[in-house]
């Protein structure tokens, strides 16, 4: 009998040992969040989480990098789903607030109360835009002659009141530009490139998901450009755009702004939050000509 005890005892301790071992693992994982695809037991994204944000079209859903046309209640609507290829055109589009009206209250930001932008799928065409509003809240955009293409448009803006007041948001919509497009091949990955005579170099060490300082530095003849002036309460104006789903990111200036003798270094907060490619356009005016430079960064 004694000894038929012992071996009970003994196989009840190892019984409780894996139970306890069972819980243990159970418990790590007991917060709700765990069991979410891309969360690890901290309530943090985890590696898989990186994984379904390198995936095209999941970033903007996860980050609201623009690549959706609401979010928070706001959503951007327009009735045009296709432009005109090669002419100049007009977008008409509504910003609707989370009470279902017309939005007509917009902060300043950069002195415009709505910046917009333009790109094909390809990443060619950019185009950055200042529309104006109408009394009913219809803003529309002058746009340039569009290519034939899907294109997106973004509408940039901060609410100044509603309950969306003070937050930023980036919404976008397609478009198809009739014809038959001919894609162009993103230019490979470059710190350096010229446009107009001037010579731009980005410099930064970038990583997806981090903040960083990106450096562009602006020279011409190989001498250092130092009569940059102001546009948009800056001495550049940078955007980037992801290569594949267009994920967008505003790159915000450092710089400050100080008469008309801007450069030949201006510094940027710079945020992306997915690996890759992207197409970056800095702009800049000089001799009150505004500068398009593009070009190409990879980030790690």
């Amino acid at each position: 009998m004694s000894k038929r005890l012992r071996t009970t005892r003994h196989a009840l301790a190892a019984a409780t040992t894996v139970l306890t071992l069972a819980l243990a693992a159970c418990g790590a994982g007991s917060d709700h969040t765990s069991g979410m695809p891309g969360m690890n037991h901290s309530g943090t994204p985890s590696a898989s989480a990186g994984a379904m944000a390198s995936m095209p079209g999941m970033a903007g859903a996860a980050t609201g990098n623009g690549l959706a046309a609401a979010k928070d209640g706001y959503r951007m609507t327009s009735t045009a789903g296709s432009l005109p290829a090669g002419k100049a055109t007009d977008y008409r589009f509504t910003i609707i607030g989370p009470d279902g009206n017309p939005v007509t209250d917009f902060a300043v930001d950069q002195t415009k109360r709505m910046h917009f932008y333009a790109v094909r799928s390809d990443l060619t065409g950019f185009q950055h835009l200042h529309p104006t509003i109408a009394e009913d809240g219809t803003w529309t955009a002058p746009l340039a002659a569009l290519q034939s293409g899907t294109w997106r448009l973004y509408a940039s803006f901060t609410p100044e009141s509603g309950t969306g007041k003070g937050e930023d948001f980036v919404l976008s919509r397609t478009v198809k530009v009739s014809g038959m497009a001919m894609t162009t091949s993103l230019p490979k990955a470059s710190g350096t490139t010229a446009v107009d005579g001037y010579t731009v170099t980005v410099k930064g060490d970038l990583m997806a998901g981090m903040a960083h300082q990106l450096t562009a530095t602006v020279s011409k003849d190989g001498k250092p450009v130092t009569d940059l002036q102001p546009y948009l309460d800056t001495y550049a104006h940078l955007t980037a755009f992801h290569e594949g789903d267009l994920a967008f990111a505003h790159l915000h200036p450092e710089t400050k702004v100080d008469g008309d003798h801007g450069g030949p270094a201006l510094t940027f907060h710079a945020e992306f939050a997915q690996s890759g490619n992207w197409r970056l356009f800095l702009q800049f005016q000089t001799g009150g000509k505004l500068h398009t430079a593009a070009l190409t960064l990879h980030v790690g």
